[in-house]
C-alpha cells in the first residue's frame, strides 16, 4: 500500500469544505445506522413493542416534551419515528451499498471483457447495454419487482440489474485505452493468458473511475430503492426503509401529521447529499482532468 500517495490524497481532499462535510455527514449516518439498536429507544420492527394508542403522537420537540418516548413523533402504527428512521436508514444504506457492489462487480467484469476482447463480444455486450439504457431505470426496476415481489434481496438484484451498464461502459472505455500500453504488450509477449492480463494487469489500472462511479451510484441506488418502496414494491411493510416511511406519511400528510413523512424525507435527503458531496470530491482527486 502506497502510504505516501494516500497522505497526498487526504491532504488534497481536506482542501474542499464540501468534501469534508460530505465525508462527515456520510460517516455520521453510517454510524447511526450501524448503531441503531443502541441508539433507538425501541425496535420498531418488534410488534410486541407497538401499541395503537401511541399512533400519530405529535413530536415531543414541538409539544414541550409531552411524549418523552416520541422525540420525532410516531406513525400510524405507533412506531417511534426516531427509531423507525434509524432502522430505515439501516435498510436503505444496506440496499444501496450491496446493490452497488454487485452491479460494480458484474458491470466491471463485463466491460473489461468487452474492451479487451473486442469484436463480436464487445458488440454484443455494448448493444445490450445500449438497449437497456434506452428504457428508464425505474421502469426496468418496476417490472422486475412486479414479477418477483417484495424483499430486500430481490430489490438488491433489481437495482444491480439496472446499474451494471454504467460500470460496463466505463470499464470498457478505460480498458480500450489500457490495452494499447506497453505493459500489456510485454505480458502478451511472455505468454501470459488473456484472463490473467485482464485481472492482474488491466483491472487495477481502471479501478479509479469505477470507484468514483460507485460512490455516486450508491446515492442513486438509495433513491431508486426509496422510489420503489414509496410505490409499495420495495421492502416489506414490516421492515420499512426510508422510502416506505415517506409513503406511509404521505397518506396523512394533508391531515396535519406532517412529521411522519417529513422526517424520513429529511433523513433521505441528508444521506444522498452527503454521499454525492463525497463522490464529487473523490472524482476531482482521482481524475486530474477534472480538478478545480
Amino acid at each position: 500500500m502506497n502510504w505516501h500517495a494516500l497522505r497526498e490524497s487526504w491532504s488534497e481532499f481536506r482542501e474542499s469544505p464540501a468534501g469534508l462535510c460530505g465525508l462527515f455527514l456520510t460517516t455520521l449516518l453510517f454510524l447511526a445506522a450501524l448503531l441503531a439498536p443502541l441508539l433507538s429507544p425501541l425496535n420498531p420492527y418488534d410488534l410486541e413493542q407497538l401499541f395503537l394508542e401511541n399512533s400519530l403522537k405529535v413530536p415531543s420537540l414541538l409539544d414541550n416534551w409531552a411524549y418523552e418516548s416520541f422525540m420525532l413523533g410516531s406513525d400510524g402504527q405507533g412506531r417511534c419515528m426516531y427509531s423507525a428512521i434509524l432502522y430505515g436508514l439501516r435498510i436503505s444504506l444496506y440496499v444501496g451499498v450491496a446493490s452497488t457492489l454487485l452491479s460494480a462487480l458484474i458491470g466491471t467484469l463485463a466491460g473489461l471483457w468487452a474492451g479487451y476482447q473486442g469484436g463480436r463480444t464487445d458488440t454484443l455486450i455494448m448493444r445490450l447495454a445500449d438497449i437497456q439504457l434506452s428504457f428508464p431505470a425505474i421502469l426496468i426496476a418496476l417490472v422486475i419487482m412486479s414479477l418477483w415481489g417484495q424483499g430486500v434481496g430481490k430489490i438488491i438484484i433489481a437495482i444491480s440489474a439496472v446499474n451494471w451498464v454504467f460500470y460496463a461502459r466505463t470499464a470498457r472505455a478505460s480498458t480500450l485505452s489500457e490495452k494499447e500500453k506497453d505493459y500489456v504488450d510485454a505480458a502478451i509477449s511472455i505468454g501470459v493468458s488473456a484472463p490473467a492480463i485482464m485481472l492482474s494487469e488491466v483491472l487495477p489500472n481502471i479501478m479509479a473511475p469505477i470507484i468514483v462511479i460507485g460512490t455516486v451510484r450508491i446515492a442513486n441506488a438509495i433513491l431508486l430503492e426509496a422510489t420503489l418502496s414509496f410505490l409499495g414494491l420495495g421492502v416489506p411493510v414490516t421492515e420499512p426503509s426510508l422510502g416506505a416511511l415517506v409513503n406511509e406519511g404521505y397518506r396523512v400528510l394533508f391531515s396535519g401529521q406532517w412529521w411522519v413523512s417529513v422526517f424520513p424525507g429529511l433523513a433521505l435527503m441528508l444521506v444522498v447529499l452527503g454521499i454525492n458531496q463525497l463522490g464529487d470530491r473523490l472524482r476531482d482527486i482521482l481524475n486530474p482532468r477534472l480538478k478545480r
